[in-house]
């Protein structure tokens, strides 16, 4: 038996795990030990580094804005990647990047969220990359107000605001629970820590019905090169949370 959970606190996972055994857990976003506990994290800086490509193509004023929600090295990395793709187009490219808080509360203040890509955008950014949970959607709805563009985050959210999303970077949760169910199934399931990048499937770069037109062939060809180069190890994406510190 497999009981996935995701975005648990690890020591809560832990107890439950001692508890019974003979179940298998797997932790989305976290890390619990325990020999029947299998922790699942994300290479987000990856799927960053790809919108962060598609925003400096798309940005006419080549000054791109970040919000984040809780300032922790997570979402530090979120932004480091996005400005680590968009200096790859552009080193020139100025990306300014703001936090909603320092506390929980960050992830649910719309209004919050709102007011930073606002003022954002009267510094003359044109496209904003929201990671932000509740927060962000704040940003994307100043962006439709503003006639900016805008970039989800984790889901595809571009069906939200369709003309105004850029794009989405996915955050493939669902891939990783398929992956757990089969390798239970199939005997593989191993305890321990995985790192699921674009390599494995992990994070991606949205595009559907909702963004087709505001992404070009060419914007195409160079964010699945870039993504076939971060796959192939030709690309290296900095971690944030190696070294909490940021490169460009």
């Amino acid at each position: 038996m497999l009981a996935a959970i995701g975005f648990a606190q690890a020591q809560a996972v832990q107890t439950v795990a001692k508890e019974f055994p003979k179940v298998k857990f797997v932790l989305i976003d976290g890390v619990a030990n325990g020999d029947n506990i299998s922790s699942v994290l994300f290479k987000e800086q990856e799927g960053s580094y790809l919108v962060g490509v598609a925003a400096a193509m798309a940005s006419k004023s080549k000054k791109l804005g970040f919000v984040g929600g809780m300032d922790i090295p997570l979402i530090r990395a979120f932004g480091c990647g996005y400005a680590q793709g968009a200096k790859a187009v552009d080193a020139k490219a100025d990306v300014t990047q703001n936090m909603v808080g320092t506390t929980a509360s960050a992830w649910n203040d719309p209004a919050k969220g709102g007011e930073l890509a606002r003022a954002q955008f009267e510094r003359g950014v044109d496209v904003v990359f929201a990671a932000a949970g509740g927060s962000g959607m704040g940003s994307l709805q100043a962006a439709k107000e503003k006639g900016k563009l805008a970039i989800g985050v984790d889901s595809n959210q571009n069906y939200l605001h369709p003309g105004v999303m850029l794009t989405s970077m996915l955050k493939r949760v669902d891939n990783a629970i398929f992956d757990s169910f089969m390798q239970v199934k199939n005997g593989s399931w191993q305890a321990g820590i995985s790192n699921k990048g674009l390599k494995e499937g992990g994070v991606d770069w949205a595009l559907d019905e909702h963004n087709r037109k505001l992404i070009t062939p060419e914007m195409e060809k160079r964010i699945n090169q870039a993504k076939a180069d971060i796959v192939s190890g030709k690309v290296k994406v900095v971690d944030y949370r190696a070294s909490n510190n940021c490169p460009v």
